[in-house]
């Protein structure tokens, strides 16, 4: 328990001119704590760190095996991508094979994150294809479909769909489905509210289920789609500058990486010398910065347990440079991590 510490600085001159503060905890897939900073019963909103759980029920469903999708396609569905030609590409697949077109979606519209696409497309040429939640959305009908249960509907969250994504959750989380908050994320679905600590307990879980004693059929799930994400990276985030991507492509053996909007960051570690049964990190940055703070802390995080060294190390380092540069291209500044996590 305590006040969230300041965990990075923004340096100009000689001044700490700017701090932002977070939270953090890491625990075991029985949910013991590991280490941490701040408030780990700190409660927020898991935001899009969620899906690969809310892509679970669509696995042990049959819904997968049904409709044949692919890794590939189960990779966007857990994705949050960049809305370039391979993941429009890959989405437009999925609803054909499931007999549904672009306007079943209810994701709503903004433009491509990658910006060379966004530049390419214009304002005219975006498309709900092009949200970075269509894949999740897609993958939430699909499960409907298969169910044969409302179209329309899809996102209520008493809809058997999202009823049964919580429900999901709640297992890994080890909470009952009626102690997890409801919101509405960008993307006009469920988001879920619930402490640090058990969304730390579920990324454990999603890289160790067997050690929580899960049922079989959840951790069969859990395997296939954790596999997806690290076969197909690119469709987690996207080709340029996506830390869940370059995360999942360099050290993709040792981590399971997605972020959440609103500073939220979620790792699961699978079993290692370090962490013989895996673990779970919860990371959420206080006011919600995702610019310049979070990718800085979850990559000193990974520094500081050993898990990100070496040439790794150095090219995600260099690719998600702290520097502070002017209109002109100086550097004028630092943004740097200042914190040493508890109980490592």
């Amino acid at each position: 328990m305590g006040a969230a510490p300041v965990v990075v600085e923004v340096v100009r001159g000689s001044l700490v001119e700017s701090r932002h503060r977070a939270m953090l905890i890491a625990s075991d897939p029985h949910g013991r704590k590991l280490f941490g900073l701040g408030d780990s019963r700190f409660v927020t909103y898991l935001r899009s760190a969620a899906k690969p759980i809310q892509a679970l029920p669509l696995v042990t469903s049959g819904a997968v095996r049904h409709f044949g999708i692919t890794p590939k396609e189960v990779a966007v569905i857990c994705g949050s991508h960049s809305g370039e030609r391979q993941h429009v590409e890959t989405v437009v697949q999925l609803l054909q094979k499931i007999g549904l077109r672009e306007t079943a979606l209810q994701c709503g519209l903004h433009p491509p994150f990658d910006v060379e696409t966004a530049r390419r497309l214009g304002p005219e040429g975006v498309t709900s294809l092009h949200n970075a939640c269509s894949g999740k959305h897609a993958g939430m009908l699909a499960l409907a479909r298969f169910w044969r249960s409302d179209i329309e509907h899809y996102l209520d969250p008493e809809h058997p769909v999202q009823r049964e994504i919580r429900r999901t959750l709640a297992r890994l989380a080890d909470l009952s489905a009626s102690e997890i908050g409801i919101g509405v994320d960008g993307c006009s679905a469920p988001t879920f509210a619930l402490p640090l600590e058990r969304m730390a307990l579920a990324y454990a879980r999603l890289a160790n289920p067997e050690a929580a004693g899960l049922e079989a059929p959840l951790c069969a799930a859990i395997a296939e789609v954790t596999r997806a994400m690290r076969e197909y990276p690119e469709m987690v985030g996207g080709t340029r500058q996506r830390l869940d991507t370059d995360l999942l492509r360099e050290i993709g053996e040792r981590v399971l990486a997605k972020a959440g909007a609103e500073g939220v960051y979620a790792l699961g570690i699978f079993p290692c010398s370090r962490f013989p049964e895996g673990a779970g990190i919860a990371i959420k940055i206080e006011d919600g910065d995702e610019r310049r703070a979070r990718n800085l802390v979850v990559l000193e995080v990974l520094r500081q347990l050993g898990l990100l060294e070496g040439v790794a190390l150095a090219k995600l380092s260099a690719s998600y440079s702290g520097e502070v540069k002017n209109p002109r291209g100086m550097v004028v500044g630092v943004v740097r991590p200042c914190f040493r996590l508890e109980g490592i």
